[in-house]
């Protein structure tokens, strides 16, 4: 498909505003937002924002728990024709300090539990100026911050009409380095998760399909994203859902509780659950068979996953507390929409880590040529069409990321896979060493550096092992300096107070020496299968 639309979120979230003031927009425990509430606020927010005449396309960072000022502050930064950007709420100051330096931000939105952090990275951010506090209970409105619901009620003014070339930020680790921010235009992105809605908008559309199609199918569908809003499947689901008009219904805790999920898909009627894999589908199917008459999935017409795997074994039990939804996989990440998709039901058996390719998909072996299929060569999976501008500031990763082949422009996230002999692929993984735990990915080299720095580690090596609950754990390899006493606590708390908790290692072994090559290099293979032999024998 060519580039022949200007898609513009903020242009198109106020056209359904308009046609459907009362109709809820946001809810989470007490709380509803109608959609006429979420364009005021928003555009009030924007309103403030336009007053501080920053550049164009200035970044505005979002560091929050799910919650509605998170869409309302996109909504108005987008409004304002700033760059969003998600944080990562699990991020020390020093982490902090990296990602924001790094996406030149200008605004913080943050949760009053993150007022410390936010005070520390503030003083090493000269161009981070503007600060806006999200009342959560936990810490008064600092002197250097200004309340959200003050922003939320500033006076509006006109808002300027987006372009689809106003950009938004979303940054992720990847599967190497430190995170990095992808690039979308609106336009691209619009168009990638229009690919996935229900109803689709033309693909050469404007503002008159969307007053046509919402009067013709009304409101949009019930939708519960029980992951992250920080993480771009819980952002680009809750974009897409807003896209037709839906309602997004939040959780409450800040922790995710499979018995509270549960609880409110049952009483809100919810019709799209938007998951992470096993790590909330396993949690989840527990409640359902413990409590069968408390909780249902009866009005659920979908539940989505994506970002870590999704067991065949989960997906059959949540199919039999409805056989008539379905459960949709897919393959996809923050520089890649639309990899690929796998589809089950109570008709149509569920299986893991297998997709239908995506329109725009390849399969590339070493050789450069495309993998047969059914001849079990592994290539690493390539998209074409729609795609990031790149990586913000980093044009040699970008082109790395996204090279030119046969003269087409692909994203090659890294995902390795096979090819069925009926076309499908069956993915295999990252061909790095990224550990994935719960959704989160977690890079070796960062963990290791960490555990170096403590005075009694010589040398470390970070790897994932396998884990019921969260897909993988992160532990630790160790080389103690000599004469250094072995204190496996003492080296878990050290890493907690240098990195975001879930990085830490859940257990750290000690070898007499790391053993690395003689150019330097870590030996990961050797250490997975000592480990596993060392797990399996305790």
């Amino acid at each position: 498909m060519g580039d022949v639309s200007n898609w513009n979120f903020a242009n198109v979230w106020r056209a359904i505003g308009g046609l459907q003031p009362t109709e809820i927009a946001i809810e989470q425990g007490d709380r509803v937002v109608t959609w006429s509430e979420f364009g005021e606020q928003s555009e009030s927010f924007a309103s403030w924002l336009l007053e501080l005449n920053l550049p164009l396309q200035s970044s505005l960072a979002l560091y929050l728990y799910n919650c509605p000022e998170y869409l309302i502050g996109f909504a108005g930064a987008l409004n304002a024709r700033l760059v969003p950007m998600n944080t990562n709420y699990r991020y020390k100051a020093d982490e902090l300090i990296y990602l924001f330096d790094n996406a030149e931000a200008r605004v913080v939105v943050f949760h009053g539990a993150f007022t410390e952090q936010v005070n520390e990275a503030r003083k090493h951010l000269p161009l981070l100026q503007h600060f806006v506090h999200v009342d959560d209970g936990t810490s008064p409105c600092p002197s250097w911050a200004t309340p959200f619901f003050e922003v939320a009620r500033h006076e509006r003014v006109p808002m300027p009409t987006g372009s689809g070339d106003d950009l938004l930020l979303l940054y992720t680790g990847g599967t190497t380095g430190l995170p990095k921010g992808v690039m979308w235009r609106q336009d691209d992105l619009f168009a990638r998760l229009n690919e996935g809605a229900s109803p689709r908008y033309p693909d050469d559309g404007n503002l008159n399909d969307v007053v046509s199609l919402m009067k013709e199918a009304g409101p949009g569908r019930i939708m519960l994203p029980a992951c992250p809003l920080m993480h771009g499947t819980g952002l680009f689901s809750a974009m897409r859902n807003f896209m037709n008009g839906g309602r997004i219904v939040l959780l409450s805790d800040i922790s995710y509780d499979p018995e509270e999920m549960a609880r409110v898909i049952t009483e809100r009627g919810v019709q799209v659950v938007v998951i992470v894999g096993d790590p909330f589908a396993r949690p989840l199917l527990r409640v359902l068979d413990e409590k069968p008459d408390a909780y249902s999935l009866r009005s659920v017409q979908m539940i989505g996953s994506s970002g870590a795997m999704w067991s065949e074994e989960i997906k059959e039990g949540l199919l039999k507390h409805n056989p008539s939804m379905l459960c949709a996989d897919t393959l996809g990440s923050s520089e890649a929409l639309g990899l690929g998709g796998s589809i089950s039901s109570g008709a149509r058996g569920p299986r893991t880590a297998q997709f239908s390719a995506g329109a725009d998909v390849r399969v590339i072996g070493d050789d450069g040529r495309d993998v047969q299929p059914g001849s079990d060569e592994i290539g690493k999976v390539m998209l074409g069409g729609r795609l990031p501008l790149g990586y913000f500031r980093d044009p040699e990763k970008t082109q790395r990321t996204f090279p030119v082949l046969d003269g087409v422009r692909y994203s090659v996230p890294g995902d390795m896979a096979k090819v069925n002999d009926d076309g499908t692929i069956v993915l295999l993984g990252r061909g790095s060493q990224c550990i994935n735990t719960g959704g989160e990915k977690v890079f070796p080299e960062e963990v290791e550096e960490a555990l170096k720095k403590h005075p009694s580690v010589a040398d470390a090596c970070v790897l994932g092992v396998p884990d019921e609950t969260f897909g993988q754990r992160v532990v630790a390899v160790v080389e103690l300096h000599p004469n250094e006493h072995f204190d496996e606590h003492g080296l878990v708390t050290f890493v907690k107070t240098h990195l975001a908790a879930y990085k830490a290692p859940k257990l750290v072994r000690h070898v007499t020496s790391i053993g690395r090559a003689v150019n330097g290099k870590m030996d990961y293979a050797r250490h997975h299968r000592e480990m596993t032999e060392w797990l399996q024998s305790r």
